[in-house]
């Protein structure tokens, strides 16, 4: 993820000590915030919300824990939507993730795999859409 050493961002996201969203926003080079994202992934479950330090919005939002993702995106502060999951869970199927500190469940279609929450996040980062 070098490339993303000179791409910086706004984020704020689950503490690693302590498991708990930490809302401070953290202005960082993106390597730093896949380096978070990262430690999150191996301890198994997190939440971050991202956005580019010139604009509130757009802002992305992903809540994961084991496999599965769950990816949101606000367009304004009235204007939140669910991403569409990639079919990596049946569609009646449902998982809980976490949003903020708070376990949310989620039916299968609105549920990505971690990996594809993370090349999402990677795209946002690049185009910020």
């Amino acid at each position: 993820m070098s490339s993303y050493a000179d791409v910086n961002v706004v984020w704020a996201g689950t503490s690693p000590a302590s498991g708990r969203f930490h809302p401070a926003e953290i202005k960082s080079t993106a390597a730093e915030l896949f380096d978070r994202f990262g430690e999150l992934r191996s301890r198994g479950e997190g939440y971050l919300e991202v956005r580019m330090p010139d604009q509130d919005f757009p802002l992305l939002t992903v809540g994961f824990r084991g496999k599965y993702a769950v990816i949101h995106r606000a367009d304004a502060p009235d204007s939140m939507s669910l991403l569409q999951g990639d079919n990596s869970m049946p569609f009646d199927e449902a998982v809980e993730v976490p949003v903020m500190d708070d376990p949310v469940e989620f039916t299968g279609d609105f549920v990505s795999s971690v990996d594809h929450a993370c090349r999402t996040l990677q795209e946002f980062v690049r185009t910020s859409e």
